[in-house]
């Protein structure tokens, strides 16, 4: 279906995810690291991505404005897991304004699906919990 790029620094996480989102029908690429993630993007640019928002070095909002500064790669489409349900209204509205949508771990296969669907803009019938 997709090719996904999924960047989250947790490998249990990470491999968890791509299983999900390969038994789902898309071709999934695995980074552990924002700034590998950023690389892989502009090597091979993807047709959506998936990031964690808490990871060492460079944090999500800090890859997501430097992925929609990179020439060719400001449109991606961008869904944001995250664990940290503490995220303030501000970080909430600038992630949404950079185009992320949020869905928050754990995270079930059908919220998993949902997302990427949503994200490459395919129809979306009765998604429960967006938050974009």
């Amino acid at each position: 279906m997709a090719r996904l790029l999924l960047i989250d620094d947790d490998p249990a996480v990470s491999l968890t995810l791509a299983r999900m989102l390969e038994f789902c029908g898309h071709e999934v690429t695995r980074i552990e690291s924002a700034e590998e993630g950023l690389s892989a993007a502009v090597s091979s640019p993807p047709d959506a991505l998936l990031l964690d928002m808490k990871m060492p070095e460079m944090g999500g909002l800090e890859f997501l404005k430097r992925l929609r500064g990179t020439p060719g790669l400001g449109r991606l489409p961008v869904g944001v897991i995250t664990g940290d349900y503490f995220l303030g209204e501000p970080v909430l509205q600038e992630l949404s304004s950079l185009g992320a949508t949020v869905r928050y771990k754990p995270i079930r296969i059908e919220d998993l699906a949902t997302l990427t669907a949503q994200i490459l803009g395919q129809n979306v019938v009765g998604d429960p919990g967006t938050r974009s």
